[in-house]
């Protein structure tokens, strides 16, 4: 039973040092992180390479679920696999634990906030364009 990091920010000029740095404060024996956008899980090597590392009982840590996640969709896929290995989810920033039923539910209200942030800044480019 370990507890693993994943840390991800979309572009290659923004700094993943904060989120590494909570992630292992919050008892991350390992970090795995990637620069790579959320929208899709597609081409992030870094989060398959944990979620096919990942074994019964060990706990997957984020700081904030959109950094997992930005679809709906995706996100549930995401739980989905965990539940079937009986591995937890965390956040260290907000209160998700899917080990617990509160925690599950406001999992899935975040999930959804984070993809209407995103459907709402896609509208925004697209007004600019």
């Amino acid at each position: 039973m370990a507890i693993y990091g994943y840390a991800r920010v979309s572009t290659t000029d923004q700094d993943l040092q904060i989120q590494e740095a909570a992630l292992h404060a919050a008892g991350c024996q390992i970090v795995r992180s990637e620069k790579k956008s959320g929208t899709s899980k597609e081409g992030r090597t870094e989060l398959a390479t944990l979620m096919d590392f990942l074994q019964s009982g060990d706990t997957l840590m984020v700081t904030r679920i959109d950094r997992l996640a930005r679809s709906i969709g995706d996100l549930q896929d995401i739980v989905r696999e965990l539940k079937s290995k009986a591995v937890t989810l965390k956040a260290t920033e907000q209160p998700i634990d899917t080990s617990s039923a509160a925690g599950k539910a406001f999992l899935d209200m975040l999930g959804v906030f984070a993809e209407f942030e995103t459907n709402l800044r896609k509208e925004r480019q697209m007004e600019g364009i």
